[in-house]
């Protein structure tokens, strides 16, 4: 449950989302917390949106290679939810001024079939949720100054999410193999990141397997319908007003979106 300790977090964190002033990391405000005391925060930052009539159209997963983990100094994967009004159209626009620091990186999102409970989630189980595979952008973003995150941060601030782009999607057959997808990321025509799908803890199904579990463990699962962004194939890069962004997957298509 949460304390007062963790709603004044996440009153923090919300009066950065309507200010569009970062905060200083929560970390350095509230020492003693630890990963069960982040995600309380999120918790009430999502229960707080569910009470505003917002969406929750699935999950995200964060920090599952190692360009990112690096990049941003951590050590393991987290979650977060997808909200639908922040989803944005394949080849539209996106507001800029919408998000306080955004950065973007490619993803192979899954959109599931059925329901997918852990614990005890197989590889085999999440193929056989999965409905179709997407290419995929995530803008992430930070309520915290500078990107001065460690997991605590992170997972408080709704895993750094800022919104998401759906491409158009494909079967997951097994011709498909997504560990040895390839994709490039290009920013204004011209490339700046490319990775391969084994990034992602091995394979974008991997991440899958990790959510449901680690999920289930806390007593939700994933549902018929969900979206899910299981974490980027490469660094992410920064955008800003008049940037296009393009991602190409091998075998799955391609997604932009270009920044207001």
């Amino acid at each position: 449950m949460a304390t007062s300790e963790h709603i004044a977090a996440a009153s923090l964190l919300s009066g950065a989302y309507r200010s569009g002033i970062p905060i200083s990391p929560l970390r350095d405000s509230y020492p003693a917390f630890d990963l069960d005391d982040a995600y309380l925060v999120q918790e009430h930052q999502v229960a707080g949106w569910r009470r505003e009539g917002r969406a929750i159209v699935g999950r995200k997963v964060g920090l599952t290679s190692a360009a990112m983990r690096t990049q941003l100094g951590v050590d393991q994967p987290d979650f977060g939810v997808l909200l639908g009004d922040t989803q944005f159209e394949d080849g539209g626009t996106a507001p800029a001024a919408r998000f306080i620091s955004p950065r973007i990186e490619p993803e192979i999102a899954f959109v599931l079939k059925s329901d997918l409970a852990g614990p005890d989630v197989t590889v085999a189980d999440a193929i056989a949720a999965v409905d179709q595979v997407f290419a995929a952008l995530e803008i992430i973003d930070s309520r915290i100054a500078d990107w001065q995150i460690r997991l605590v941060d992170t997972v408080a601030d709704n895993a750094s999410y800022g919104g998401f782009v759906l491409g158009a999607g494909v079967p997951l057959t097994p011709a498909l193999d997504l560990a040895a997808v390839e994709c490039t990321m290009s920013l204004d025509g011209a490339a700046v990141q490319s990775g391969r799908g084994d990034a992602v803890l091995g394979s974008s199904i991997n991440a899958l397997v990790w959510l449901a579990n680690t999920l289930g463990d806390r007593g939700v699962a994933l549902v018929a319908g969900d979206v899910v962004l299981p974490g980027s194939i490469t660094a992410a890069i920064p955008v800003a007003t008049g940037d296009t962004v393009r991602a190409d997957f091998t075998g799955i298509g391609s997604v932009s979106i270009t920044f207001q």
